[in-house]
């Protein structure tokens, strides 16, 4: 699945996976949440520059943790960067995101809504 979004405002190591200029999503869980932080950055909910800072605070951890027996997953930690500033910002009550989140993450693979 590819996406056009224009120009990134992310530093070019920590931009999505790209061809061509477009945003490439592998899940349809990855577009939207990619679109979501868009549309809250643009209804004001944060700001594009504390949502960079987080994103980079994540891959930064992980690329230090032990913990890198896997694949980089981008949109995993630009996931978790989202749900930390939508928590840290009191846009959404952090014992719901996480409720929610877990809800999410026990539906059967292939379920994408």
């Amino acid at each position: 699945m590819v996406n056009d979004v224009g120009e990134l405002p992310l530093r070019a190591e920590f931009q999505p996976p790209m061809a061509n200029g477009e945003v490439l999503f592998d899940e349809p869980w990855q577009g939207r949440v990619f679109a979501m932080a868009l549309l809250l950055v643009e209804q004001g909910c944060f700001v594009w520059d504390e949502f960079q800072a987080e994103l980079i605070e994540v891959i930064h951890a992980w690329e230090a943790s032990d913990d890198q027996t896997g694949v980089y997953a981008y949109y995993e930690h630009f996931q978790e960067a989202l749900r930390r500033i939508l928590a840290s910002g009191n846009v959404v009550d952090s014992a719901e995101l996480n409720a929610r989140t877990a809800e999410f993450a026990t539906r059967t693979h292939g379920h994408d809504h």
